[in-house]
């Protein structure tokens, strides 16, 4: 997979393997406690979370959620997620939210301004940094996501571990 051309910050992908969906869970379980230290494995239902184990656990640290679903050729069909660290995605995500939320805000004020032919350029200059800082905060994820890059792909061989036959 090559994570590292996506143009998304949450790398998406989807797999089709031939291992049956009671093995996977299996080799989870038995995996779980080779590597545990290192990586956190979690199995809920149908879903897989793999993590960096807290050892080695960054700010940028991704962690891969694998969606496992039967198919009625007896295959199993595997849809993966790659994603920041939870805590870390929401913080990203507020902080959007309260940037286009002053924007919205401002551009209001302008408008009402601009109607009663009253001075807006200060809020035209607030509107500007709001872009700017939404810039700002996609670069930061980017950034991080390229330092989670060799993380990303331990994952990657953690997750063909389990789904090798």
């Amino acid at each position: 997979m090559d994570i590292d051309e996506q143009i998304s910050l949450r790398y998406r992908f989807d797999k089709v393997v031939t291992k049956s969906y009671d093995d996977i869970l299996n080799s989870c379980e038995q995996l779980k406690e080779k590597v545990e230290p290192d990586y956190k494995i979690k199995v809920s239902g149908h879903h897989i979370w793999l993590n960096i184990g807290m050892l080695h656990r960054e700010k940028h640290s991704p962690h891969l959620h694998l969606e496992i679903e039967k198919m009625e050729d007896g295959n199993t069909f595997i849809r993966g997620l790659y994603g920041p660290d939870p805590v870390l995605w929401t913080l990203f995500m507020f902080l959007h939210f309260v940037v286009a939320g002053i924007f919205v805000i401002f551009s209001m004020i302008a408008f009402s301004k601009w109607s009663l032919n009253q001075a807006y350029g200060f809020d035209l200059v607030v509107m500007f940094a709001m872009v700017n800082i939404w810039f700002l905060l996609y670069f930061i994820a980017r950034l991080n996501r390229k330092k989670g890059l060799k993380q990303a792909k331990e994952l990657e061989v953690l997750m063909d571990k389990i789904l090798e036959e």
